[in-house]
């Protein structure tokens, strides 16, 4: 059966102020009024009944998700005691989703993604699924078609397009149907500087990395086996002290003992039969505050402005205010101005990226009320 696993442990830094340690971008509704994660949980429609949802997040979040998604069993909210990046965080997912279902598939995805349309989305997901099933040791990824020169995500280069399987009976044939391109993939490619995005986007072999995921849990289990061992042991610890009186002190060693990575280190660049769909969706993931303006559009002077507002004589600035506290940006030039109850952002918009140093410096001062 599928079931849904969503990756909910980020701080979301370079949202700040906004984005807080115990209040991060994923339980805000930074675009639209639901949070990201609301969002995330709703645009599953029917691929994954509430059981068969699983969030992965920091410990001291859970109970604010709790909240946000009270369709959710206790059990849907796993809280991990530490940040240990996405590889330790998916293969503990696939150990408890292979708990009560050992032929489980699984598809990934993190709490802050903007995702349109719904419908277009969960067809892809549903095409991912039925891949799995043709080839149940396959990996399936989404890739974004590039619209510019990014510097700030990683890339997918695209190898043959992928022939269907021959069909033997009717269930086959409905399987076998491959709505959206898929393509075996040529190799990973880490975050480009400029002249290399603008080759990748040129040549059109290309694609952004989602980070969404398609696979069976038995899959990235073995491959966790293969090529992360040691970090797989500790997680068998964790899980085989599931139900004993012993389990979160378990869980806090033996997670704690991980040495962090992502998974596209730990096993998407090594795996051999992995194929990317070109994505029917339109996909952001919000990575910052110029996200706004992508997704909520702009004035005629190109200023995207959020809350009780006045722009007067500004342009290529994002204004990000509450309803009740009105900020005013007089003759401002690609600026970011976010206002929250203890602290007021002013930056250049093409320093975006230092907002992270902005938080480090917080964090060294002692600020800690402020993080």
């Amino acid at each position: 059966m599928l079931h849904a696993i969503i990756m909910a442990g980020g701080t979301g830094t370079r949202f700040w102020p906004a984005s807080r340690t115990n209040a991060p971008k994923q339980l805000l509704p930074l675009v639209g009024n639901a949070s990201m994660i609301r969002q995330t949980v709703d645009r599953l429609g029917d691929l994954a009944a509430p059981e068969r949802t699983l969030i992965v997040t920091n410990r001291r979040l859970t109970g604010q998700i709790a909240e946000q998604l009270p369709e959710l069993p206790p059990s849907s909210i796993l809280g991990e005691p530490c940040k240990r990046d996405t590889a330790p965080c998916i293969g503990l997912a696939a150990l408890v989703v292979s708990r009560g279902d050992a032929d489980a598939t699984m598809a990934v995805m993190p709490a802050d993604h903007v995702i349109r349309p719904t419908d277009q989305f969960q067809a892809a997901i549903r095409q991912g699924a039925r891949l799995v099933d043709q080839a149940p040791g396959r990996i399936v990824t989404f890739g974004i078609r590039p619209s510019y020169a990014a510097e700030i995500f990683g890339y997918i280069q695209r190898g043959p397009l992928l022939e269907p399987t021959r069909p033997q009976t009717p269930d086959e044939i409905t399987a076998s149907r491959l709505t959206y391109p898929t393509y075996r993939v040529e190799q990973f490619r880490e975050k480009p500087d400029a002249e290399t995005a603008a080759q990748y986007l040129t040549s059109g072999e290309y694609y952004w990395n989602s980070g969404i995921f398609v696979w069976k849990a038995r899959t990235i289990l073995a491959a966790l086996a293969q090529w992360q061992p040691k970090m797989l042991g500790h997680l068998k610890t964790i899980v085989e002290a599931w139900d004993s009186d012993q389990q979160q002190a378990v869980f806090d060693e033996e997670f704690t003992a991980i040495d962090g990575i992502s998974i596209d280190y730990a096993i998407m660049e090594h795996a051999t039969d992995v194929v990317v769909m070109e994505a029917p969706f339109d996909w952001d993931d919000l990575g910052g505050w110029q996200s706004l303006a992508r997704l909520l559009g702009s004035d005629a002077q190109g200023n995207t402005l959020v809350g009780k507002q006045l722009a007067m004589n500004s342009s290529g600035t994002i204004v990000r205010s509450t309803d009740d506290h009105l900020v005013v940006a007089l003759g401002m030039t690609d600026c970011i101005i976010v206002h929250t109850d203890d602290a007021t952002l002013v930056a250049n918009k093409h320093d975006e990226e230092s907002i992270r140093a902005v938080v480090k410096e917080l964090h060294s001062r002692g600020w800690h009320e402020h993080l």
